[in-house]
Formats: structure tokens, sequence, C-alpha cells
């Protein structure tokens, strides 16, 4: 977990709830840096003011409900609020601070590698703002969809949503891919930081994938994408259904 001066996600979060201006910056391991005013205050965005693609897919949510990446809890306010049993998660301590301060009855500071069954057994997890991409790699991603399969009821959803790589035409992003392809990963998987003031995060790696690559990457994992939910651009979100039988890993 991170330590006060690496949690630059939290304190920006926490600024921007106490009413502060907040810029986002996300650095790319080979320099390239991309800001935004807008999305910090998104994190904490009330259900009215979500994107549409984002209402349709909660519709699917049933049951016990597992937020990972919770952020400042704007989608685990909205399941307590409508009477959900909701747990959300997060590295940041400071984020979880915020999640608390707003209302949120359960929340805990935890990564995503530790969903595990002694956890509890979850209905619905949800992986909402590109959150798929906490996966980090691919083998990752497989290792933690085998942990999540055994962490959830027979009838479970994963509502995944992720960012298709291959819609840009930004000459730096396109290198990327091709810098990728010379070492064997995937065009999408990123290593990034977060920067805020004069916090900053540890590296870490981040995956965003196509539909085709979220289904390739599911196979084998006990899961399959039961429908996509589309926006308006390049980011969807993946309903994935758990299957009757997982699979052993090769």
């Amino acid at each position: 977990m991170p330590n006060d001066s690496q949690d630059a996600y939290g304190h920006q979060l926490y600024d921007c709830f106490k009413g502060r201006e907040v810029v986002e910056v996300v650095e790319r391991d080979d320099g390239f840096i991309d800001t935004s005013a807008s999305l910090p205050g998104y994190y904490l965005a009330e259900y009215k003011n979500w994107r549409p693609h984002e209402k349709e897919a909660m519709r699917y949510a049933r049951g016990k409900v597992l937020d990972i990446g919770c952020g400042g809890g704007r989608i685990s306010l909205y399941f307590q609020k409508r009477g959900f049993d909701v747990l959300g998660i997060d590295v940041s301590p400071l984020a979880i601070r915020v999640c608390k301060l707003r209302g949120l009855r359960n929340a805990r500071v935890m990564s995503i590698t530790d969903v595990r069954s002694r956890l509890g057994m979850f209905d619905t997890i949800l992986m909402i703002g590109n959150n798929f991409g906490l996966f980090g790699s691919p083998n990752r991603a497989k290792r933690l969809l085998r942990q999540f399969y055994r962490s959830t009821s027979s009838e479970a959803l994963i509502i995944a949503e992720s960012n298709d790589p291959y819609r840009t035409n930004e000459p730096f992003h396109l290198a990327y891919h091709r810098r990728n392809r010379r070492k064997g990963k995937m065009p999408g998987e990123l290593t990034i930081r977060v920067r805020y003031k004069k916090y900053m995060t540890p590296w870490f790696d981040y995956l965003i994938v196509s539909k085709k690559e979220m289904k390739r990457i599911l196979e084998g994992t006990g899961w399959r994408v039961k429908r996509f939910v589309n926006s308006q651009g390049s980011v969807y979100i993946g309903v994935i259904e758990k299957i009757s039988k997982l699979r052993s890993p090769a």
C-alpha cells in the first residue's frame, strides 16, 4: 500500500472532496503526460451526472457487491443507498478515508490481489473507471480471475470497464504500441504513475484492452463476456458472467 508521500491519487481526491481545484496528472514510462481537470470531480459524481453507458451497465448488478478500485466511493455509495450489501476497496488510504467521510459504511484499504474467498462471497464484482486495467497484465488477469471465481456465487457477474487502445491516431500511443510488441507485450500494457503536487505514486502496470482481447483473456478462467455496453467513444463495459465449471490452468 502507498505511504502518504506516494498517495497522489488519494491526495487529489481528498482536495477535490474539500472543494479545491485539482488537475490529475498521469505519466507513462515513455515520458508521455496526460492531464485532466474534469476527472477528479467525476470520481465523486452523483448518479445523475454519470455517463450513460455506466448507468446502463449498473442495471446488471445484483446481490452482494464488491467495488474494486472504489476511489471516492461514488458507485459504492449509489448501491448502498439502494440497499445493497456493498464493500468498496482501494489501495489508496486517503481515498478510503474520503469514502468513509462521504458515508460509505464498508470500505477497506486493500489491493485487487487480496480478493480471496476469505473476504466473503460476492454476487457482483465492479471494476468501473477503466478498472479492468488494474489486472496489470494478461497473465495476472488470468490468475486473479480464477481467484474471483472462487470468491463469487454460482451466477456471479463481473462488470468491468476498459478502453480500446487501438482507437487512437496519437503518434506517441502508436509508438508505444510498437515498443510493446517488440517486447512481446500486448499493445495496451502500460506502465504509469499518478502525480499530484509533491505526491507521486510508484510506477504500476495497467492494462487496456479491446473487446476481442478481453474475451481472449477470459478464456480458461471460468468467465465469459455476456454482453458489451458501449459508450460514444473508445470506452466500453464488459458484463462478464460465470461459467459453471472452471478449467484447471495449463
